[in-house]
């Protein structure tokens, strides 16, 4: 069985692939501007030799793997197509022990030569890093036969996808026997869901399980929804739902095969005794440990971008609470989950170096940036030093010394990577707590009004009682 799947490259990859690896010391300066810079880190990620075996599982169809990037340059050049789309990342994955590295490669390359090996540049690479086999394809998004681009669509797609069957079939190897068809998925959605992240299209189907479950009519399931925050709209050809604070509405069609109206009719007919409603449901969150010397019994000394994080990861249910809630977590909140690496990467930055507004976060950042420029001169100075040496010893000792410059740069650009996503990150932060607290603000009015009107029922029934 091997599922594929195909996106653009439009830009750098930095918020795309977070394996990009910075280019400096293979620079060739003649496609050395930004331009190209996200089809050169798409091929530095796809033939990483940790991934693929010191690149045994590696080929170019109608290029060099090793001059991939200047042969696809030039081919834009010639035809002066040099912005929009730079290339098209495809992927195709198969089943944990299906197949070997050798016949996952072979099928691999035969797809590329059946689709696109007439008119366009292609990168496949193998990788072996995961417990599943799956192949990389870096197609050129130009082609060097007559300058068209190529253009992905629902028939591309589906050809894509036939054509991988086919060659599975004839490999011995299983196939999808349905399909789910339609719009493929948002790369960062994939991306999350193969890493076990959760995605905000997740969460809703998560919501949906839950309200079904709970469910022995079809309006109890609009209520139990409801419940949970959403907005629904019915009444209408396909229904919708928003969840708390997003902008539009989803169709339940959209979410999969079984969250269609009338799917969801059939699930809520199959439940013969309601589940009983959890007062917990919010699943187990790994708890993280924040190293330094901020003491959490002191939260009301912090300030500022500190305190926006601390506030933040109390209000996801990450750090510990003086009580247990049985408030569920706010859909917004919940939905940044799956970046909890990050915000916990950028916190102890925060903890650790004792930064409390965005003057000191934008004087730390310039510090390390030009403690980079003094690095990378170094190492440019080493380089010229090993081209002209013809002493062994020596070069091995030239070599040691770029390894080291190498590796201190690879994290001081993650650290100007974290301020960068902190100063990107912080307002939305703040326009998300504010979000919150201004629902939970509305829904305690809510409940003390109904708790007002219950009061007044039930004395007017006592009075009425009395009367009689």
């Amino acid at each position: 069985m091997a599922t594929t799947a195909i996106w653009d490259i439009k830009d750098r990859l930095d918020r795309v692939i977070e394996y990009a690896t910075n280019p400096d010391k293979t620079e060739n300066h003649s496609f050395s501007t930004s331009d190209f810079q996200g089809l050169k880190d798409v091929l530095k990620y796809t033939v990483q030799e940790e991934k693929t075996e010191k690149q045994f599982y590696v080929t170019g169809i109608n290029c060099d793997p090793a001059t991939a990037c200047e042969q696809m340059s030039k081919t834009k050049l010639q035809f002066q197509k040099t912005d929009g789309i730079l290339a098209f990342h495809a992927y195709q994955s198969f089943a944990p022990g299906e197949a070997t590295p050798e016949t996952a490669h072979a099928i691999g390359v035969k797809l590329a030569q059946k689709l696109w090996s007439e008119r366009f540049e292609v990168i496949v690479s193998t990788h072996l890093d995961k417990n599943h086999l799956h192949n990389h394809f870096v197609l050129n998004s130009v082609s060097f036969m007559d300058g068209k681009r190529y253009y992905d669509n629902k028939s591309t797609y589906s050809l894509l996808r036939q054509t991988s069957d086919q060659l599975c079939c004839e490999y011995s190897l299983s196939v999808i026997e349905n399909p789910q068809r339609g719009k493929s998925r948002h790369y960062a959605e994939w991306k999350a869901e193969q890493e076990g992240k959760p995605t905000w299209r997740g969460l809703i189907r998560e919501d949906l399980d839950k309200a079904i479950a709970e469910a022995m009519t079809f309006t109890q399931f609009i209520s139990n929804l409801r419940k949970q925050g959403y907005e629904v709209k019915t009444g209408v050809k396909h229904m919708a739902v928003r969840p708390q604070g997003k902008e539009r509405f989803v169709r339940l069609k959209t979410i999969g095969n079984d969250y269609t109206e009338e799917a969801i009719k059939q699930r809520i007919l199959q439940n013969h005794v309601p589940k009983r409603p959890q007062i917990l449901p919010e699943p187990k969150r790994k708890r993280y440990t924040i190293r330094g010397n901020i003491n959490l019994k002191t939260k009301r000394k912090l300030k500022g971008l500190q305190a926006l994080y601390f506030h933040y990861l109390y209000k996801m249910g990450i750090l510990p609470k003086q009580c247990v809630s049985n408030k569920r977590t706010h859909f917004l909140l919940r939905e940044d989950l799956r970046h909890m690496d990050e915000l916990n990467a950028q916190m102890k930055l925060l903890c650790i170096h004792y930064i409390e507004n965005k003057e000191q976060l934008l004087s730390y950042q310039n510090g390390l940036n030009q403690e980079m420029a003094v690095l990378v001169n170094d190492r440019k100075s080493l380089y010229n030093r090993l081209r002209r040496c013809r002493d062994d010893e020596q070069t091995l000792a030239y070599k040691t010394q770029i390894t080291g410059l190498s590796k201190k740069l690879t994290l001081l650009r993650k650290e100007v990577k974290l301020c960068t996503g902190i100063l990107s990150r912080s307002e939305g932060m703040k326009q998300k707590l504010l979000q919150v607290q201004q629902e939970e603000i509305h829904q305690r009015k809510e409940e003390k009004a109904y708790e007002q009107r219950s009061r007044r029922s039930g004395s007017n029934g006592q009075h009425e009682s009395k009367r009689d």
